[in-house]
Parts: structure tokens; C-alpha cells; sequence
């Protein structure tokens, strides 16, 4: 909900089994949104993502066949599995709402956010994403195995049939609550403790290329979304702080000496928010 209302893309790593897919078609109900699906191959190609033009035999004339990424929502499952060149035409839509067929432009239906899963754990035949795409992500998430509590839940209630997903919102009302997201004040002192917490990435010893202007940009903007959440109309330094490792983690490139390890990352923004402070809360308006 908060990449959605915040305007930003998901990243969501996890094995399978975790019922990431059904969780993102859950969400689209929700929201009462159109909802695309793209199971990531290696012989997937960029058309199967965006769509073709196609050539009608009885006038001869050639129509768009739009592909899947003409959705609100759109899951992009195991994202990794397809070579560069099919994952690149993913960027023009995540970053510019549109995407190019044949010379033409089509605007993207607002809302629209792209959720993508990976394998963290099995990578071969995988194709790593570049550090550009993974940018254009606006938080990541790691989803983990449930504890045994809600693992024996889950078996209790399987076979049972669920409730019905309702829409509470639709997609007009998801717009207008991103345009209050926009709306929400930020005090310059907070401004300035964003752009300390990325800078101090960029610095840090285990870190080849730090958080970019873009993930300062992302902090505020989930920030704004984590305060609207909680009913406030104006952000406070918790905001920033609760969003900071799912906004700046994946976007740092480590040295070769800990790039193995997962966690590095975590640890690197962690620390960042124990050492850099801020001079003053926020200023109500």
C-alpha cells in the first residue's frame, strides 16, 4: 500500500511458495484495479511486455494488441528469470507511465505500479538486474517463511473457501489519495536529514556506489505515503526512519569483499540511523 500510494514501484524477494502472486492479485482487488500478470522467461521477449501491433487479414490494416503491462497493477513474476534486453522494456513504463510500440506513444492508466518477485535463493539461468532497474524500485521487501503459529492457521483454514475480495477503493480514489501524498508538508530540517542519511551511504567504507539522488527523492516520497497511513498530514523524522531500509537497502552496490553477504545492506542503513541525527522533529503548519 505504500509503494501504491506513494507512487513507486515493489520489488518483493522471497522463495516460492509464499503466495506472492496471490497477494498482489489481492491487492489489485482491493483497490479495484485492472491486473496484469507476466511470468518472466528466458525466451520472453520485450513485445510480450508491452504489446504489438497486428496485421487484420480481412482489411488489412494493422491493430494494437496491448500487453499485459496496460494494467493498474501489474505483477512481474520472477523478473530475473528473463535476459536484460526483455527486463529493459519494463524501465520506459516504470519511470515515464508509457511505453513506445513501433515509434508510437501509449500513456499508462494511473494507478500504476509494477510489483516483480525474484529467488533470492536460486540463481542459475537468473539474469541479475542492473543497478539502473533496481533503482527505479521504489522499496523492496523480504518475505521470510511464516512462524509456526500462522503456518498451522494456514493449514487449518486450506480447502476452506475464502471470502470474497471486495474493492474498498477504486482507482479514481487511489489517484486522489496520491495527490494528498504529494501534498503533505516537509520541514527543511527533514529535507536535510534525508540527504544526510543517503549521503552518509555513499561514504561508507563497505559501499562501492551509494544511495543516488533518486533514492533521496524515494525517502521523502515514502515518507509522505508512511504519514498519510498514519493520518498525519505533515511528515516527522519516524516516517523517514520506518521506510529507510525497504526504500535505500537494494539500491547499494557493496565491494567485492562482503557483496555475498544479505544482510551488509541492512546493517549499512541501520547504522545510518544511529549515527545521523536531525536537528529538530518537524515544525507544524
Amino acid at each position: 500500500m505504500l509503494a501504491l500510494l506513494a507512487g513507486g514501484h515493489l520489488l518483493i524477494e522471497g522463495v516460492p511458495g509464499l503466495a506472492k502472486t496471490l497477494a498482489a492479485e489481492s491487492l489489485a482487488r482491493v483497490v479495484g484495479a485492472k491486473y496484469g500478470r507476466v511470468q518472466f522467461t528466458p525466451d520472453l521477449l520485450p513485445a510480450d511486455i508491452t504489446g504489438t501491433y497486428v496485421l487484420s487479414p480481412r482489411d488489412g490494416t494493422f491493430s494494437l494488441r496491448a500487453g499485459p503491462i496496460f494494467a493498474n497493477v501489474v505483477l512481474a513474476d520472477e523478473i530475473n528469470r528473463a535476459p536484460a534486453k526483455t527486463q529493459s522494456a519494463l524501465l520506459e513504463a516504470m519511470q515515464e507511465r508509457q511505453v513506445t510500440i513501433e515509434g508510437d506513444r501509449f500513456e499508462l492508466p494511473p494507478p500504476f505500479l509494477v510489483l516483480a518477485t525474484q529467488n533470492p535463493i536460486d540463481l542459475e539461468g537468473t539474469y541479475p538486474l542492473p543497478e539502473a532497474q533496481i533503482d527505479r524500485f521504489l522499496v523492496r521487501v523480504v518475505m521470510g517463511y511464516p512462524n509456526a503459529r500462522e503456518e498451522s492457521a494456514m493449514l487449518r483454514t486450506h480447502g476452506v473457501e475464502p471470502p470474497a475480495i471486495r474493492a474498498v477503493l477504486s482507482a479514481q480514489d487511489v489517484v486522489a489519495i496520491q495527490a494528498i501524498c504529494g501534498r503533505v508538508h516537509v520541514d527543511d530540517d527533514l529535507h536535510d536529514y534525508a540527504v544526510s542519511l543517503t549521503t552518509y551511504t555513499r561514504a561508507h567504507p563497505k559501499v562501492a556506489l551509494g544511495a543516488s539522488p533518486r533514492a533521496t527523492l524515494g525517502l521523502v516520497q515514502a515518507g509522505k505515503a508512511h504519514a498519510v497511513l498514519a493520518g498525519r498530514a505533515y511528515l516527522v523524522p519516524e516516517d523517514i526512519r520506518a521506510v529507510a531500509v525497504a526504500v535505500l537497502a537494494h539500491r547499494l552496490v557493496l565491494i567485492a569483499d562482503v557483496e555475498g553477504d544479505s544482510r551488509v545492506r541492512e546493517q549499512i542503513i541501520e547504522e545510518a540511523l544511529s549515527k545521523v541525527g536531525y536537528r529538530r522533529g518537524f515544525r507544524a503548519v
